[in-house]
């Protein structure tokens, strides 16, 4: 008997699911511990090793490997909190990375951002001084026109490390066309200092267009070397609490990467905890039937939104942090900060606000007792009577809601003139306004109807808010996974995930390329990465390959990915690619938008290979109601307030380990889990399904 553990760390709680390979689930629940995120991992494994009753060193003695995922890299980039970077570019290009080809004022903005042009600035990544350029010159068919001068790299990188600096990022002209000068000045830096952290951008981002190749592969080196601190520190402690399998990363792309091999390519682990809960979701809904899902996720810092359609997740090539491009293949997941510990303000309007930012779990919401003052959406759930006084995580975190009161009162009630329950019931509503929100913007304006999807409801605050957030888009049923994961879910998705690689190649030609040309580059493609898969340290069970084409009408930027098939490309392949796009392009833009007689171009090739693990984590069945009675499970009643029109009302409160399949429970009602909270607002029903998830409908 093989284990397989998933870690997700988030801001505020560190999760961990554990599938022993026999149908059984456990999982635990820690606060997370910044700035030290590998203390946080080490608390959970132990309180998971206590769940499933067996020393911490007999657990992970049996553990096949640990799938991880973390914010950590995701925060740094989006907070700043990232070292100092050299940059090492060809000579007259340098000013490429500040210039942002005007993309800079735009990317990432929001509509009402870009209607004030007066007010758009740029943010640069880093400050000019840190930026040189190298003498050399490949062409765009990779042909070497002005050799290295090796004593111009040698040059540079004195300055850069005479700044007391240890990455440095690596991005030619065409080098992915030809890395040959790329390579060499690695070797440079590391004849000259062994230990510097170097990101090359043929390595890290393989695409054509210079400036978003150069702002991923800067980022990358930004986080590189504390992604490899981290993880190196990670699995010594591991390995010496008894670890022998090897211990993997979450990307972006939604599969796993071994430890030592993340940090080479450290960028394709940002979205690493944003991905699990929608692998997750693609695991669960093969058990439940569902292919349309909507995936939501509340944490404590954070509310994410990810769409699975036609039973695959939906993907984007690149994604945008800071108004910076990122050339990354990735599962598309939205997010805002809306967490659980999203602090409640006023702006200078007078205006009640909800999030970005967050408690954390250092100091937490007021009523942690850990020196938190501001109110959070848990101080008002505490005060409404979502949550219960006896505390979470089964009773282990302790809650103080005269300190929830207090902080609500002191910076909301009082300054807006209204009771502290009706303060409390203000951010309750809001919350699920603002979520409501990104869910309408994350599936309406990708062209989808709500009404066609399930929503699915996990994290910590996740079932609290569900029913409200999915009726604001009028979607009609909502899935909370529970049984053993609750709160948890994410990491059953980490744990449920497959190693998963790509590799790119930008090679721009008018449609209909050779065929042959396009077999041979994707057949290099392939071959690097069963080289990449070999080196993971792992047996898999099978290895997919799966390819895709970006293509463009000639002249324009939209690119669409369309499939490829395997095996030997002929005339009829590429044909069938292009009619692909046209079919894509208007479902994405609308008919008649094309203009297929200025011709199609191939940008980008890419293949993405997955090694098929010998583990399918699914949630175990739960024993059947048979003649039992919901009501068998109401364990108390308390005054709940789910609308500030309606006021507190007498609510029924469910113990969830006592309902069983088939389980009715009418709303209003709370049923409380170890690690969550679910909301059944009236006129609506929640029914127990046959793996413990709760399905919450509209009554009729």
């Amino acid at each position: 008997m093989a284990y397989v553990i998933g870690v997700d760390v988030g801001g505020t709680f560190t999760d961990a699911v554990l599938d022993d390979g026999n149908g059984s689930i456990v999982a635990a629940k820690t606060p997370s511990t910044p700035p030290d995120y590998s203390q946080g991992v080490m608390d959970v494994i132990v309180q998971l090793a206590e769940n499933l009753g067996e020393p911490v060193e007999v657990m992970l003695g049996k553990t096949h490997h640990i799938a991880h995922g973390t914010t950590s890299s995701l925060n740094a980039l989006v907070m700043g909190n990232v070292p100092d970077v050299g940059f090492l570019t060809t000579v007259g290009h340098r000013d490429s990375i500040y210039i942002m080809n005007v993309e800079g004022r735009y990317l990432g903005s929001a509509p009402h951002e870009l209607q004030n042009v007066m007010g758009q600035t740029k943010t640069h990544l880093i400050p000019k001084s840190q930026a040189f350029e190298i003498t050399e010159r490949v062409d765009h068919a990779g042909n070497v026109v002005i050799e290295l001068d090796e004593q111009s790299v040698r040059n540079s990188v004195e300055d850069v490390l005479g700044q007391d600096i240890r990455s440095i990022a690596v991005s030619l002209l065409w080098s992915f066309r030809n890395p040959v000068h790329e390579l060499r000045v690695r070797d440079i830096i590391h004849e000259i200092d062994p230990d510097v952290f170097v990101a090359l951008s043929h390595e890290v981002s393989p695409r054509i267009r210079e400036f978003s190749r150069s702002s991923t592969t800067i980022m990358s080196a930004q986080i590189g070397p504390g992604l490899r601190d981290y993880l190196g520190e990670l699995e010594s402690r591991l390995a010496d609490a008894g670890l022998r399998g090897p211990l993997l990363v979450m990307q972006s792309n939604g599969g796993a990467i071994a430890a030592a091999e993340a940090p080479a390519t450290a960028i394709s682990t940002i979205g690493s905890v944003l991905t699990g809960g929608v692998v997750g979701a693609v695991n669960l809904g093969q058990q439940l039937g569902h292919k349309n899902i909507i995936s939501t996720d509340v944490g404590g810092t954070t509310f994410l939104v990810g769409l699975v359609v036609d039973g695959e997740p939906v993907r984007t090539s690149q994604t945008i942090i800071n108004h910076h491009p990122i050339n990354v293949p990735t599962l598309e997941v939205h997010a805002i900060g809306s967490g659980g510990g999203a602090i409640a303000w006023i702006d200078r309007g007078g205006n009640l606000q909800v999030g970005p930012r967050s408690a954390q779990s250092v100091p937490g919401p007021a009523c942690y007792g850990a020196g938190g003052v501001e109110p959070t959406n848990t101080d008002a759930n505490l005060v409404l009577g979502i949550l219960p006084e006896t505390g979470l995580v089964g009773g282990r975190k302790k809650l103080d809601v005269e300190a929830s009161r207090e902080a609500i009162r002191s910076h909301i009630a009082e300054p807006l003139g209204l009771s502290v329950e009706d303060a409390a019931a203000a951010i309750y509503a809001i919350q699920n306004a603002q979520t409501g929100d990104l869910l309408r913007k994350t599936v309406v304006e990708a062209g989808h109807d709500p009404r066609d999807f399930v929503l699915y409801a996990f994290g910590g605050a996740g079932p609290a808010y569900c029913a409200g957030y999915a009726a604001e888009v009028d979607i009609r049923e909502v899935v909370v996974p529970l049984g053993p994961v609750a709160s948890g879910f994410s990491a059953f998705g980490l744990a449920a995930s497959d190693v998963v690689l790509a590799q790119e190649l930008s090679d721009p030609g008018q449609m209909p390329v050779s065929p042959s040309a396009t077999q041979k580059h994707f057949e290099d493609l392939e071959k690097r990465l069963s080289e990449a898969l070999d080196r993971q340290g792992l047996s898999f069970k099978e290895i997919l390959y799966f390819r895709e084409m970006d293509l463009r009408y000639t002249a324009q930027l939209a690119e669409v990915s369309v499939t490829v098939p395997s095996g030997g490309l002929t005339e009829a392949d590429m044909v069938d690619a292009m009619n692909e796009f046209e079919r894509k392009y208007a479902s994405l833009y609308g008919e008649g938008t094309g203009f297929s007689a200025a011709g199609i171009q191939s940008i980008t090739l890419r293949v993405q290979a997955t090694g098929v693990l010998p583990f399918d984590p699914h949630m175990p069945e739960l024993e059947k109601a048979s003649d039992s009675d919901p009501r068998d499970a109401q364990v108390a009643t308390r005054r709940v307030c789910l609308d500030a029109q309606i006021g507190f009302v007498e609510t029924p409160i469910y113990d969830y380990r006592k309902l069983r399949a088939d389980h009715v429970v009418a709303g209003p009602a709370v049923i409380e889990v170890q690690t969550t909270t679910v909301v059944v607002p009236p006129k609506m029903s929640g029914t127990v399904d046959r793996l413990g998830n709760l399905h919450i409908i509209t009554r009729d």
